[in-house]
């Protein structure tokens, strides 16, 4: 519609300016008792009028009961009075300031919308099924339930489904976050999205198209974005009452004085232009504070939804762990074995393995200088374990299954000590060399060093913590009691996150998720506020955020609260203060003291003591910058 894109072209920030630029002009006219043909204002009015009643105009048509009075009717009113009785630079001023205030909305307000796309483009195009033992590629949209699928090592699981024949581990980070790759064998489910490491199987499928998980994680992004609807801005709120006050009060002005100037000058001055002002300034200044940070928060909402949240829940793997398997303990159960050795031997096998807990153990082996022997004959069992011979005899390194089987028999007090481990929430490598339990090598993510702080200081904020993790219920309260969280709810999928976000909301809390995986996707979006780590974290975490910490500072968690509080405190202050500015030239007006020049003038005053008091974020100390994580050095 031509209508549309001229107002487009005239709400752009080049126009704005250009306003402004003429109002200035008019303004330096005016004060220098300088006349010309034609205001300079007029320029001001219909770059910045034309959208102002545009936008009104809209609302009337569009929004439902009360919505259809807003703070763009009342300045619209207020201009062609301003107009009417030949206030040409009020009725500018007053159009350019709302111009101005709609700008710095906007540009707080933009969201990035590239993370669902990236979402869909995980899911799977094709899939091999079989027929009558012929394979044959076919689109995944084809595929029915009870279609015999093969999946190959490196192919991406095209449906949920159950592993009929082979085994496997498993990749289902997209799914529940888990560092590891869960090992697979007949009978274990399996999830579309997830990517088959090892073994090739074959899997029935179960939920095929839009009822597979992956897809559910996509609607569940779509559907989430789509409820959580924009703040309403300040000045709409309060523009219900101000517009029908105004207009009494201007009647009753110029009924009573019988002078239409002041019936104006009471509507200029009614205009609701500080308070237009008042978020937008706020909110950009304590952007640019936490930018200068590395925390990047993507608009004004998720800076005040930030203030007023009261829980903040978190994701373990990644979020509050590095996310990164170390060895954690090296333990001969052999008289005959001692730590060197055992590592010397597994590292020695390991290096022949693409296995991620191989690679972990084969590289700490490395980094202690580890002697390496050669180890041939190796074979890898997918979803138990390899076996090579090393020094003439045979190594294992796998479960205990795997290590039962081939008749290596797993004491009582060696049971003990890997439920110990197991507990800790640590993987673990038994090896088996000869016909002798050597030993076991384990395996774990670590806490992030601030962490545990971290916590303690969100609760000296009381603020409630729940920690809400896909990984198994003894390694989620293990790291939990490591920093100091009690509510713990584990092995959930992206939906059950979400499900419990919800649960929480229905409490009247008000939530922040901070995670980092595909799989808190629907979670961050569900929150009040999503928080995504901005380094380690997916890019479709990142972009179905509202805030990133750059640098996976989780330290930084504290600091963004009290950030953000302070930002909901200085809005409010300057809410109070430009209605209290208001006020008192409501007042001066009826009197006659004020006129609809000098009443714009008292607006831009108003105006410029509202971004002053939000410029006061930018500088304010918020955080110990002696201990700033080392994104910042």
């Amino acid at each position: 519609m031509m209508i549309k894109r001229i107002n487009d072209c005239l709400s752009g920030v080049p126009m704005t300016l250009t306003g402004g630029a003429f109002l200035l002009g008019s303004l330096v006219l005016m004060l220098f008792d300088t006349q010309l043909p034609a205001d300079p204002a007029w320029v001001s009015i219909i770059v910045c009028g034309i959208p102002l009643v545009y936008l009104s105009l809209w609302r009337i048509i569009h929004n439902p009961g009360m919505k259809k009075i807003s703070s763009a009717l009342l300045i619209s009113i207020a201009m062609f009075a301003a107009i009417g009785i030949g206030d040409i630079f009020a009725a500018g001023e007053v159009a350019f300031i709302m111009a101005i205030g709609a700008i710095l909305e906007d540009k707080t307000a933009e969201r990035a919308k590239r993370g669902l796309q990236k979402l869909i483009n995980l899911a799977p195009q094709q899939g091999r099924r079989i027929t009558g033992g012929r394979e044959e590629m076919i689109n995944a949209e084809d595929i029915r339930v009870g279609d015999i699928l093969r999946i190959l090592p490196g192919e991406t699981v095209p449906v949920d489904g159950e592993i009929i024949s082979g085994a496997t581990s498993i990749d289902q980070a997209v799914m529940t976050g888990e560092s590891l790759p869960v090992d697979k064998a007949p009978g274990d489910k399996v999830f579309c999205g997830t990517i088959n490491r090892f073994g090739a199987v074959d899997i029935r499928g179960a939920k095929v198209g839009e009822d597979s998980s992956l897809q559910k994680i996509i609607r569940m992004v779509r559907e989430a974005e789509d409820k959580k609807a924009p703040m309403e801005r300040i000045a709409d709120k309060w523009a219900t009452w101000l517009v029908p006050v105004a207009l009494l009060i201007a009647v009753i002005t110029g009924v009573a004085s019988k002078d239409i100037v002041r019936a104006v000058t009471v509507l200029v001055v009614f205009c609701p232009c500080a308070l237009v002002l008042a978020t937008p300034t706020a909110v950009m200044a304590a952007i640019g504070q936490a930018t200068k940070y590395g925390v990047i928060i993507k608009s004004g909402d998720a800076l005040e939804r930030m203030g007023k949240t009261d829980t903040i829940a978190f994701d373990k793997t990644g979020t509050l762990t590095k996310g990164s398997l170390v060895v954690a303990d090296i333990y001969p159960f052999s008289k005959d074995m001692d730590q060197k050795q055992l590592l010397s031997l597994t590292a020695s096998a390991e290096g022949y393995s693409e296995h991620p807990l191989a690679k972990a153990i084969t590289a700490y082996g490395n980094e202690q200088g580890a002697e390496l022997m050669e180890a041939g004959n190796f074979q890898m069992i997918p979803g138990k374990g390899i076996r090579a011979e090393v020094n003439g005899k045979l190594l294992l390194c796998g479960n205990p299954d795997f290590i039962k089987e081939h008749q290596i028999p797993v004491d009582e007090a060696a049971s003990l000590i890997l439920d110990r481990f197991h507990s800790q929430g640590k993987a673990v490598v038994l090896v088996g060399y000869g016909v002798q339990l050597a030993g076991a090598v384990t395996l774990s993510d670590t806490l992030r060093e601030t962490s545990k702080e971290m916590i303690k200081e969100l609760k000296n904020m009381h603020t409630q913590v729940v920690l809400l993790t896909g990984d198994h219920e003894q390694a989620a309260r293990y790291f939990a009691d490591q920093a100091g969280i009690d509510d713990v709810h584990a092995g959930l999928l992206p939906a059950q996150k979400a499900a419990e976000i919800q649960r929480l909301q229905g409490e009247g809390r008000s939530i922040c998720m901070i995670g980092d995986g595909i799989n808190d996707a629907p979670a961050l979006k569900t929150a009040n506020v999503g928080v995504a780590m901005g380094t380690m974290g997916s890019d479709i975490a990142i972009d179905a955020a509202d805030i990133a910490l750059m640098g996976d500072d989780i330290s930084k968690i504290p600091y963004l609260k009290r950030l953000s509080n302070e930002a909901v405190s200085t809005i409010k202050l300057s809410i109070s203060l430009s209605l209290c500015i208001n006020f008192a030239a409501i007042f001066l007006s009826v009197t006659g003291v004020l006129t609809p020049t000098t009443g714009a003038l008292v607006h831009n005053a108003g105006s410029i003591f509202v971004v002053l008091i939000a410029a006061r974020l930018y500088d304010r100390k918020f955080i110990d910058e002696k201990n700033m994580g080392s994104s910042m050095r």
